[in-house]
């Protein structure tokens, strides 16, 4: 396998793991619609760009959308 191919594999790996963490996120927050769900993962997802170590990312992703989901259901956001 070469470094290029397993690059597209870890990509596609982790963007499947985001899906997986707005599912998640979309059972978690039912009053919440998930385009605003998805939003706030794809945001907080990007704060990532240009990492080099990127097996924890999707944890990473979830624990910080999970906080700014409920901060903003806490305020009526």
């Amino acid at each position: 396998m070469t470094d290029c191919h397993a690059l597209s594999v870890s990509r596609d790996s982790e963007q499947h793991q985001i899906q997986q963490v707005i599912t998640r996120l979309a059972a978690a927050y039912p009053d919440v619609p998930q385009a605003r769900i998805a939003d706030v993962v794809k945001t907080v997802h990007a704060r990532f760009d240009g990492r080099p170590l990127r097996e924890f990312v999707p944890l990473f992703v979830e624990r910080a959308a999970k906080v700014e989901l409920r901060d903003s259901s806490l305020l009526g956001v």
